[in-house]
């Protein structure tokens, strides 16, 4: 089974695109939402706590999400215990889900594929791309807030011209009306169920 990455900037549009791979049966991982998932993992838990406390899991049991991104952000000592106790844990989870889809090949999202030098876990790796003012334009109606905002949070990844030159595949997303030309873009794609 081919395993491809499907990335992109934040405000790509990436998530819409899978959305479309899975109406024509392509299993897709989310790797944020399964992240987020680990955090209430005894093993995970335990290895958060010694390092930033109690403090950051709520009365329940919980990631205190506000919490530990106030400890994280800015602070690349701390998001790289993070990631360092996360991404095997993800990366196993990842595997284990994919050994059990019947499909040619499954997606795993992650906007953050060449940050953390996945590469190498896939067959292939597709790019979404659209341009740096709807970008910015989806992310402050999706999330409500400011473009200065926004810019912050695309500091943090590598350029789209620098990952779309590293993808085997780009697909353009520039209009949210566009499912057409999407499914084209998809369905012209190799490895392709669809041929």
């Amino acid at each position: 089974m081919k395993k491809i990455a499907i990335t992109g900037n934040i405000g790509s549009g990436k998530s819409y695109v899978c959305s479309l791979f899975k109406r024509r049966g392509i299993p897709v991982f989310d790797s944020d939402y399964e992240a987020k998932l680990l955090y209430d993992l005894p093993e995970v838990r335990t290895k958060i706590v010694e390092r930033f406390g109690e403090e950051v899991y709520d009365a329940e049991g919980h990631l205190d999400r506000k919490r530990m991104a106030s400890v994280v952000f800015g602070n690349p000592c701390a998001l790289g215990y993070v990631e360092s106790v996360l991404y095997p844990v993800l990366n196993e989870r990842f595997l284990k889900w994919a050994e059990t889809q019947d499909a040619p090949f499954v997606l795993y999202e992650s906007a953050l594929i060449f940050e953390k030098h996945l590469e190498s876990m896939f067959d292939a790796i597709i790019v979404v791309a659209a341009s740096e003012p709807v970008r910015i334009s989806r992310v402050m109606l999706r999330d409500h807030c400011t473009e200065e905002q926004v810019r912050a949070r695309m500091a943090l990844q590598l350029p789209q011209a620098e990952k779309v030159q590293k993808a085997d595949y780009v697909i353009v997303h520039e209009n949210d009306d566009e499912d057409e030309f999407l499914m084209e873009q998809i369905l012209s794609l190799k490895p392709s169920i669809f041929h």
